[in-house]
């Protein structure tokens, strides 16, 4: 399994390792290319994280961020991720950073998911540095247990009815997160870290996590939380 975990004691240090190897991997990428693209999750942790990214001294002009995935409300709702991004990195960057959210006007992302792929096809690709969580379930971005993989990799993106969940989902697809040229996992909870620690010795097939892990070509680099 192609990790490389890194270990920290709390959530202020974890946020500032990996917003210094998030800008690192920015700079090194910008040296090379005129733009790049940043792809960042929703959720609860990246409330610590994402201020922390937003320090970074980037030329944030040349980068345009996206998100891994969306749920199907409305992005001035509090469940919005890109309400979650605008509000805990976008507002503290300049006016300059781009930024490309994946909801439309579609009633469901199911009638989306060629519109969404079209505006992910115009980002500069492949993606340059993708962010993700991990759930307790194994479940990355939107893709959760259970799902064909052969159905994720004709467009960038694919809409999803999650198992437990209110809302509907889009995602990117499982074939477009594994083309980034770096990706970073953060995982805090005791259950994530063990999953992780499972699955090093005997990887599950039908976990999503295990599906990117087998795909990618460079380790994932993991920031974890240590907690007791």
């Amino acid at each position: 399994m192609k990790m490389q975990r890194h270990t920290y004691p709390d959530i202020e240090s974890l946020s500032q390792g990996f917003a210094d190897f998030s800008e690192s991997v920015l700079k090194n990428i910008l040296a090379r290319k005129p733009q790049a693209t940043l792809v960042v999750p929703g959720g609860n942790t990246p409330r610590h994280y994402l201020p922390a990214l937003a320090k970074c001294q980037l030329p944030w002009d040349r980068i345009t961020v996206t998100l891994s995935d969306e749920r199907w409300v409305d992005v001035h709702d509090e469940q919005s991720n890109e309400h979650l991004v605008k509000k805990y990195l976008m507002a503290q960057l300049p006016e300059s950073a781009r930024f490309v959210g994946l909801k439309t006007q579609h009633d469901s992302p199911f009638d989306a998911v060629n519109a969404i792929h079209q505006h992910l096809d115009s980002l500069p690709l492949p993606l340059s540095l993708t962010v993700l969580g991990l759930g307790e379930d194994g479940h990355i971005a939107s893709l959760f247990p259970g799902m064909n993989t052969d159905l994720l990799s004709t467009h960038h993106c694919v809409a999803t009815a999650p198992p437990i969940a209110p809302s509907l989902r889009v995602s990117l697809s499982l074939n477009f997160l594994v083309k980034s040229e770096h990706i970073a996992l953060v995982v805090t909870g005791k259950n994530k870290r063990r999953l992780l620690d499972q699955l090093s010795e005997n990887p599950d097939l039908k976990l999503p996590i295990v599906w990117l892990l087998q795909r990618t070509q460079l380790p994932i680099m993991v920031f974890e939380m240590n907690e007791s």
